[in-house]
């Protein structure tokens, strides 16, 4: 696996910022972001194909007259050009405050280490074929991947902040075609240093197992235990509902609750960059990055914000400030969202369960910032006196997020990253179960 250079790349981004200077720029930032990956894809039990990607994107952001101008390259970039265009564009926009970090120098080390082609090939394939030695009827697919990105910040403030972030990843597919009936399950994990394939397959063949016979689903309200796959859903929700821009628009229903019990006093989450899979030593606008106890026994006691929003609201940045693409400007985003996990095992929790649904999969879009989803269940089980009986279909869940995390039964101790969600399994009461 090749190498980025971050030195061409600082060398580029200062020479950007004393070209937009010259020019007549009051000041300027340049945000540069380079990624590095050799993807690993197998179908059908076998090995498809090996690829290479890489990426490299640069955005010049500066002010003349203190009129904002950005402009964004890909590839190959002509200084000059991409400063003329940032230029052009400062003069079709009003006059807006300059929001740029103070001087700092940091330059982190890598976080994570390389993992080669040949050892992915190797991990996928010994994966499928474990799968198949248990069940050899079914057809696996899997995608593994290390990737390598460089993210680089400099302003005319004397700012340089750079890291490198190293991150593996694998996905697991199992499809299983019996008659008219067809059953996917799917597992993900992201990581550092070394995949845990030994998880994935026990999860795998876990649901295989609880998968052999279908059951009628339970009607009308009933207790819902959500898996930390399934889970990640709710957690969508709560992230806007503490996010300052939907505070400051006053569309989070919580944006006159801070101090007050908002959810189960269960419930605990906070953001921990330097967390996980996902560490990330500052934002996209060069703040450092912070703990923030978002949600503590339930009491909403935090909010996050970037620069913008923060000044509006009169408080200072918490190092939230993302951009959710190169050609825009940051705005307040999450990193590393961590849920307090509970007690016990996953079986514990079913054992919680008299007549119940296990959520595991789901197909659609999760709620939006009023809380209100409904959602067709892709992958789900009934649970009858504290034991699961099989898998059902065709089956809806509705209900609202906010209600649904102040009747939290129990957490359990099993917390596992989804995306960028470290989240335990919960039972939630009460969740309206519909089939057809």
């Amino acid at each position: 696996m090749g190498e980025i250079n971050s030195q061409s790349s600082s060398q580029l981004a200062e020479q950007l910022i004393d070209l937009a200077l010259k020019a007549g720029a009051s000041c300027a930032e340049v945000y540069q972001s380079n990624s590095l990956a050799h993807p690993v894809f197998f179908e059908a039990n076998r090995l498809k194909q090996l690829e290479s990607s890489e990426a490299q994107g640069i955005a010049l952001r500066l002010w003349r007259e203190g009129c904002p101008g950005l402009a964004v390259a890909y590839g190959r970039v002509e200084p000059q050009v991409l400063v003329d265009k940032a230029l052009a564009l400062s003069q079709l926009n009003p006059p807006e405050p300059i929001e740029l970090a103070s001087e700092q120098q940091q330059v982190f080390p890598n976080f994570g280490d390389r993992v080669e082609v040949g050892e992915l090939v190797k991990l996928g394939r010994e994966a499928i074929a474990l799968i198949r030695a248990r069940y050899p009827e079914v057809l696996c697919s899997a995608e593994l991947q290390c990737e390598q990105e460089t993210t680089l910040l400099i302003n005319s403030q004397n700012l340089h902040c750079q890291y490198t972030d190293i991150t593996l990843s694998a996905s697991l597919g199992v499809e299983w075609v019996r008659g008219e009936d067809f059953l996917g399950i799917y597992e993900d994990q992201e990581t550092r240093n070394e995949l845990e394939m030994e998880r994935l397959l026990q999860a795998i063949w876990q649901r295989l197992t609880w998968a052999e016979n279908n059951t009628l689903p339970p009607k009308g309200c009933v207790p819902i235990l959500f898996t930390s796959k399934a889970a990640t859903m709710l957690w969508g929700t709560i992230c806007e509902a503490t996010n300052s821009k939907r505070i400051l628009e006053g569309s989070s229903p919580w944006s006159q609750q801070q101090g007050e019990t908002v959810l189960s006093p269960l419930l605990t989450l906070s953001q921990k960059p330097d967390f996980g899979p996902y560490s990330c030593p500052f934002d996209d606008e060069g703040t450092p990055t912070q703990t923030l106890a978002l949600i503590v026994n339930g009491q909403l006691n935090h909010i996050y914000t970037d620069r913008t929003v923060g000044r509006k609201l009169g408080i200072s940045s918490t190092g939230n400030g993302f951009r959710p693409s190169l050609g825009r400007y940051p705005t307040p985003d999450l990193i590393n969202l961590i849920i307090e996990p509970g007690e016990g095992t996953f079986n514990e929790l079913v054992r919680h369960l008299d007549d119940g649904l296990i959520v595991d999969q789901m197909l659609g879009e999760g709620a939006d910032i009023s809380g209100d989803f409904s959602i067709n269940v892709e992958l789900g089980y009934r649970v009858r006196d504290g034991q699961i009986v099989g898998r059902v279909k065709d089956t809806m869940l509705a209900g609202n997020v906010y209600t649904a995390l102040k009747q939290v039964m129990a957490l359990g101790g099993d917390a596992q990253w989804q995306g960028f969600c470290y989240t335990p399994s919960l039972i939630v009461d009460s969740l309206s179960v519909v089939s057809s």
